[in-house]
């Protein structure tokens, strides 16, 4: 299993939600996305939800598919 990802920060600032990854921004959520993202944060882990709404997140695949016979050779 992969480890939790770390090291997000959000803040709101107006109506906009501002993601930070490592102290460097990673990401404005506005409008709907931000509306969504704050709601989410009742139900989910906010590390999580964080790296996904920033694509900063591995997937759990990546070695296993660079195993595959289709990817031989690359």
């Amino acid at each position: 299993m992969a480890p939790s990802p770390s090291r997000f920060e959000y803040r709101l600032v107006g109506g906009e939600v501002v993601i930070s990854h490592g102290g460097r921004h990673a990401t404005t959520l506005r409008g709907h996305a931000a509306e969504r993202f704050l709601a989410a944060l009742d139900g989910g882990d906010p590390q999580e939800l964080m790296a996904r709404a920033t694509g900063n997140y591995q997937r759990g695949n990546e070695r296993t598919a660079r195993r595959h016979p289709r990817n031989s050779g690359r």
